[in-house]
């Protein structure tokens, strides 16, 4: 054969190639997504069988139950052909070494007065099958809670809000001295501790309210789904992210690390100490109490004793001693290596590591990774191989301050963020009925898009999105600025698009020593379809991502969201001098940069020669992709918010005084409450300033979605 020969024959193989790959490959991208999340790929039994393994013992981050969880996560997905591999990292964590907790009502003989010494244990009910491990409960705590004794009278602080203190102020409560007893279900734990602090309090005890966690009709687990009268809710009071002593860089042995005495002045660990107790430990202090009557919105439910606010007369005293330790904490790490986009990554996430035995949280979301990670092996015995790589990511440690991730993040973080495309995460993927979705507003078509390919496990008629619907025209799509889970780091941090995914809310056992496998076998998800669903919809987004020639990203849901939530800002800065127009401005250009983005991948689909081809596949379409992946970074700020410098997101972060609040324009809501508290014209400018930090970060993400140099 003559070189022109050989020539010609290696342009036609090329081309024929091409061809098929673009035009004549009988088995596309989305017949293997529908097979993804079919019958013939879905195993409820096998999911259920992954959860039952996962919850056999207590397993705690830095226990020896951890760890063995750890391997079994590593060992399916090596079953699974997904080359994996353990990242480490050396964290600091804390444990209870002692704890007593007494109340002494008060009379007018001193020697007679009463003193009850609560016992703070979590009950064995009959027949628990796992009385047998119960004993590698942790005792109550909450981590890093300030070790200490104090002593002080009780006064009843509702949830702990920065409200609910100024209520009191009103009522003319002084909370100076005093212990305070404030309930779950309000904000989150760590911040009800601060703000017992700030408004003068020496100590903090948090208890679940039968009203919100224990039914009305005297009935609980194992019999129902509510929580038993001595069940305790515990969790980490920590309001950082990450390990508290290397705040920005990553835990790895023989690292740098600040000390305890820096962490507290960095104000990331409480200052007063505190304890987690149960309904009826609360009930008892609460009819220990006098004083004025509490307001009907701070009242029990219809059989709990009258609320008063103290102080006292009851008197209190707590004493607390933990264990700060250095322990080994493991993320799982498995990656499917893209064939198109190797460097482009899909990042989904569920952390392992739970305060007992977590059949709800976090595990039902770890069996549904397994799940997912089986169903991609089945794909790809099948013939499939996605696009870009789809990285699979089992965190530790995300119960004390998403630890795990959060650490990794920071050690990958240039690489994270030049080459992730999203983040998707499921913490408690399952505790009951209804379909929930967070995320970044990019993601919201893309939701709606995969929830409309799987059936609702409730009802097989419909889909999980008409059921999400319901009644209304669209679904409540909610945002990611709250600290609950590891797309924190993604999106807070490095900006990156991110989604969370679940089925349920709140559950009654959340964070006790009853959320196991028998409570979700009878309460959570029966028949384990629940699970099915959501790794369907969890797997589908994935796929999406990976496989979609063009990013299913839509900026103009973004621009949407921001122009909502700029609106609901007019009324805070009314009458104050501020100009809300620069973002409204910037908001606008957005719009107008998503449009064009738009129509530049509609031209780019309709364009159909051989030129345009080789175009599409080699540098048009990656080189808009890349605008789109990167536009998300654009919101974030070197310098991060005032006085919390971890979190670079100038659009979503948890809001100052309750980490789970999910704020927009966290840094704007800051100082608008700071400017309402001091009422100054310098405080009232930093609002200012705050509005024009937001508009030049969305303008950047315009310019990102451009392309072009200014």
């Amino acid at each position: 054969m003559s070189h022109t020969q050989t020539t010609i024959a290696a342009l036609l193989a090329i081309a024929t190639s091409f061809y098929f790959h673009f035009f004549s490959d009988p088995h596309t991208k989305y017949s293997y997504h529908s097979l993804f999340i079919s019958t013939a790929l879905s195993d409820n039994v096998s999911i259920a069988h992954h959860l039952h393994t996962l919850t056999r013992r207590p397993h705690v981050a830095g226990s020896e139950a951890n760890a063995e969880a750890a391997a079994y996560v590593l060992s399916v997905f090596t079953s699974c052909d997904i080359q994996s591999h353990m990242a480490s990292y050396q964290v600091s964590l804390t444990y209870p070494v002692s704890r007593t907790l007494s109340l002494t009502r008060p009379s007018p003989t001193p020697a007679d007065s009463p003193i009850i010494t609560f016992p703070l244990r979590q009950e064995i009910y009959d027949g628990d099958p796992y009385a047998d491990v119960a004993s590698q409960v942790l005792p109550t705590f909450h981590a890093y809670a300030k070790s200490g004794s104090v002593t002080g009278p009780a006064v009843y602080v509702n949830y702990g809000r920065v409200e609910d203190y100024a209520t009191l102020r009103e009522m003319g409560v002084n909370v100076s001295g005093s212990v305070v007893l404030a309930r779950y279900g309000g904000i989150f734990r760590g911040d009800i501790v601060n703000n017992a602090n700030e408004a003068g309090a020496i100590g903090a005890l948090i208890y679940t309210d039968r009203k919100d966690y224990g039914g009305s009709d005297a009935k609980w687990f194992p019999y129902d789904k509510w929580m038993p009268p001595s069940g305790v809710q515990v969790g980490t009071v920590y309001v950082g992210t990450g390990d508290p002593t290397t705040p920005g860089w990553a835990s790895s042995e023989g690292c740098e690390r600040l000390s305890y005495e820096e962490v507290e002045k960095a104000a990331a660990l409480p200052l007063i100490p505190s304890l987690p107790i149960s309904a009826a430990d609360g009930e008892t202090i609460i009819r220990s109490i006098d004083g004025k009557q509490a307001n009907e919105d701070w009242q029990g439910d219809e059989d709990a004793p009258l609320y008063r606010v103290g102080p006292g007369p009851g008197v209190v005293n707590l004493t607390y001693t933990g264990e700060n330790v250095i322990a080994t904490i493991q993320n799982v790490i498995g990656v499917i290596t893209g064939t198109e986009e190797p460097d482009r990554f899909v990042i989904l996430g569920n952390h392992r590591d739970a305060w007992t035995f977590g059949a709800v949280d976090p595990n039902s979301g770890t069996a549904a990774l397994l799940e997912i990670a089986e169903r991609l092996q089945k794909l790809q015995k099948r013939g499939w191989k996605p696009r870009r790589t789809i990285v699979l990511c089992n965190w530790d440690a995300e119960e004390y301050g998403l630890i795990g991730s959060t650490e990794w993040v920071e050690e990958n973080r240039e690489i994270l963020a030049s080459r992730v495309v999203a983040y998707l995460n499921a913490d408690c993927a399952v505790s009951g009925t209804g379909f929930h979705a967070s995320a970044t507003p990019q993601l919201d078509e893309l939701l709606k898009q995969a929830t409309q390919q799987v059936q609702d496990p409730e009802n097989s008629s419909q889909t999980i999105y008409d059921s999400w619907v319901g009644s209304s025209n669209s679904p409540v799509i909610g945002r990611l600025g709250g600290g609950g889970s590891d797309y924190g780091a993604f999106v807070q941090h490095i900006g990156v698009p991110a989604a969370d995914v679940h089925f349920g809310g709140g559950y009654p056992v959340y964070h006790s020593m009853y959320d196991d496998f028998i409570w979700m076998e009878k309460f959570g998800d029966p028949m384990f379809q629940r699970h099915v669903a959501a790794a369907s919809v969890w797997g589908l987004l994935a796929l999406r991502l990976a496989d979609d020639e063009f990013l299913p990203f839509n900026y103009l849901s973004y621009a949407y969201e921001l122009q909502k939530c700029a609106k609901e800002l007019e009324d805070e800065v009314s009458g104050k001098g501020i100009s809300l127009a620069p973002l409204f401005k910037s908001i606008q250009e957005l719009s107008e940069a998503a449009t064009k983005i738009e129509n530049q991948k509609k031209a780019i689909k309709d364009a159909r020669d051989w030129v345009s081809i080789w175009n599409r596949g080699h540098f048009k379409v990656r080189e808009l992709n890349d605008r789109l992946m990167m536009a998300e970074r654009a919101f974030t700020d070197r310098d991060g918010l005032f006085g919390r410098p971890w979190y670079k997101h100038l659009i979503y972060a948890p809001s100052k005084h309750n980490d789970y609040g999910s704020k927009s324009f966290p840094g704007i809501d800051d100082a608008i409450e700071e400017a309402k508290n001091l009422n100054t014209a310098e405080s009232w400018h930093t609002v200012q300033h705050e509005v024009w930090r937001v508009s030049r970060a969305v303008r950047h993400a315009s310019l990102v979605l451009n392309g072009v140099l200014t």
